[in-house]
């Protein structure tokens, strides 16, 4: 509904709204309008009208408000503004509201919206990982597959100079032979000639001819053998260039073997020496010590065992094992007595002390009695004890008492060693060895002490070391270890700088830890290859291939459930290792008897050769 305006004269204008009832038309602008039954209800309150009304500006609603001033009460004026306010409140509240729900619907929206890009971005990233792990995957089928080339390779060209010795060959073959056919003929024509000289000597234009008819073969046959010479030497070129590549190739081979072992850090060089040196210096005092007693006499120790050889089984906690061989003292002699009763796979002996008259020697003025032709009162009064009361069972040297004696020998001397100033000693139990350990607050050495006697002038000794559980005390096994460390040395004095022969059999040293088969097998099948292979052979182009026979020289023993004892029986050990008689003559006796005999052993050690086997090929052939 449109209202009419009037202005401050009084005058008023017209909206142009033919909706106002004509009444209100017809009347001046200032004047009260007649609003039906509302207005005589408003007339009949007879409220006085202030004169400050007709002052209020004019607006559409002023004349209505102008009745309602005028015909009013003040207070039911109020209670009207008040209940139309709360009216008109409420829908602005509504308003409020849906404004709150549409901005909750759009943050609604928005967290929906996030969650479908973090989505997007877990799904990108699952993605970008399988793709890496595809790349990996097919990284190490590109690198398996070129090594199966290159293997494929190396053996076909091996196949190749196989068939070219061999082409040289039979052609030398067919030149000698021509040769001798050539030479056949011209013994026949010189015959020949001789008797055609011999019939006709006037003939001389014809032998002329045949004359340089000769000269002329012989003349090709120089130019063939020029020129079968310069061919040898292209194909000697093209051979030599085929080698160096060839070489390259397995180079890199056993380069990348080598850096996918975890080789220990050890400095055995740094041990063995060291202890040396103490050794030595506890020999010198075992001479002053034990030079007017009856106790055996001590020579020097021999360095033996895995670290001696320039190997170890274990990163830490490495023993350094010396031999020290015993002589029998004055008056007394050694006899070696083989042990039947104890003899398997093992030979084992007893030392039986016999005491020898002396009575020469007391004639010669050495302060000596004779054991044998003197009254064993007066010995026992002035002459210490003879071997046989002190380290002797019933006349045979015994083992664990030998073992105190060097107990209370090695920490008698101790402090008179200069490296007693800087270490410290501990003694370790053992029944029939001597072993201690020295450090220094920096590095610390496990030392253990073995003794024995040697058979004859030979590298073979009875020892104190045992082969077996319950070995009794007056028993000596046989024991080859001098002859396996000179061996060893034998073939470092041969072997080029670059050899790697000590590698190999580190690693598998270390790969037997916690399988049945024990180092010393593996050392075993080890020397036997070592000793059949040149040592030229065993470089870093051959690493590959030595370790797959060594693996390939396991399994063949473990299936056919033998493994021939190195030194024992074995012609061909090098001449500078010394050997007994009975000893490299005798009959080869199997490492692996046991599997031989019990079906039950040999099926555990089948099934741990398969997860050995496993280990090695995820290892040295990368192969998961």
């Amino acid at each position: 509904m449109c209202w009419d305006t009037c202005d401050i004269t009084g005058t008023c204008h017209s909206g142009g709204s033919n909706s106002r009832p004509q009444q209100v038309r017809d009347r001046p602008c200032c004047q009260p309008a007649v609003w039906g039954p509302v207005l005589p209800t408003l007339r009949s309150l007879s409220v006085p009208v202030p004169a400050t009304v007709s002052c209020l500006p004019h607006s559409p609603t002023q004349g209505l408000l102008s009745i309602l001033l005028q015909n009013m009460d003040p207070w039911v004026f109020w209670f009207l503004l008040w209940q139309s306010i709360v009216h008109y409140l409420q829908p602005m509240g509504d308003d409020w509201d849906e404004e709150t729900c549409l901005q909750m619907e759009l943050r609604a929206k928005q967290l929906e919206w996030e969650r479908l890009l973090l989505e997007q971005e877990v799904e990108q990233l699952i993605l970008e990982q399988s793709a890496e792990e595809q790349y990996l995957q097919l990284v190490n089928v590109a690198v398996l597959l070129a090594l199966a080339l290159v293997l494929c390779f190396m053996e076909w060209k091996r196949s190749l100079r196989r068939e070219e010795n061999d082409e040289g060959n039979n052609g030398a073959n067919e030149e000698e032979a021509r040769n001798g056919d050539a030479n056949g003929e011209e013994a026949v024509g010189n015959e020949e000639d001789n008797v055609n000289r011999e019939e006709d000597n006037n003939d001389d234009g014809n032998v002329q001819e045949v004359g340089n008819a000769a000269a002329n073969e012989a003349d090709n046959d120089g130019n063939e053998v020029v020129n079968e010479a310069a061919n040898a030497e292209n194909n000697d070129d093209v051979a030599n260039v085929v080698q160096e590549e060839e070489d390259d190739i397995e180079d890199i081979i056993g380069e990348t073997v080598m850096e996918r072992i975890q080789w220990p850090v050890q400095d055995l060089q740094r041990g063995c020496e060291w202890t040396t040196v103490l050794m030595d210096n506890y020999t010198i005092w075992f001479g002053h010590v034990l030079s007017t007693s009856f106790y055996p006499v001590l020579q020097r120790a021999i360095g033996v065992g895995s670290a001696f050889e320039g190997w170890s089984p274990r990163e830490q906690d490495v023993v350094y094992r010396m031999l020290i061989p015993m002589t029998p003292p004055r008056g007394h002699s050694f006899h070696l007595e083989l042990d039947t009763a104890w003899q398997r796979q093992v030979r084992k002996f007893r030392v039986r002390v016999q005491l020898e008259c002396t009575c020469t020697r007391e004639q010669q003025g050495e302060n000596m009695l004779c054991f044998l032709h003197h009254p064993k009162e007066e010995l026992r009064r002035n002459q210490d004890p003879s071997l046989l009361d002190t380290l002797c069972t019933s006349s045979y040297l015994d083992v664990q008492k030998t073992a105190r004696w060097f107990y209370q020998l090695v920490r008698a001397i101790w402090p008179a060693l200069p490296q007693s100033h800087s270490w410290h000693l501990m003694l370790l139990p053992s029944r029939r060895s001597c072993r201690f350990k020295v450090t220094n607050g920096e590095e610390s050495f496990r030392i253990e002490m073995l003794f024995g006697v040697r058979r004859g002038d030979s590298d073979i000794f009875v020892s104190s070391q045992p082969r077996e559980a319950h070995t009794p005390s007056t028993t000596w096994p046989e024991t080859y270890a001098v002859a396996e460390a000179q061996f060893f040395q034998h073939i470092a004095r041969q072997a080029p700088p670059d050899s790697l022969h000590l590698q190999c059999l580190q690693f598998f040293a270390r790969l037997l830890l916690g399988f049945c088969f024990s180092t010393y097998t593996m050392k075993t099948i080890f020397m036997h290859l070592l000793n059949a292979i040149p040592v030229s052979s065993w470089r870093r182009r051959h690493f590959l291939d030595r370790l797959l026979d060594i693996r390939d020289s396991l399994s063949l023993c473990v299936r056919a459930k033998r493994l021939n004892h190195f030194m024992v029986g074995n012609q061909r050990i090098p001449h500078d290792i010394n050997l007994p008689s009975d000893v490299q003559e005798a009959t080869r006796y199997n490492l692996f008897h046991c599997l031989a005999q019990d079906s039950d052993v040999h099926s555990q050690a089948m099934h741990e050769f398969q997860v050995l086997q496993k280990w090695f090929e995820s290892i040295v052939l990368d192969e998961h």
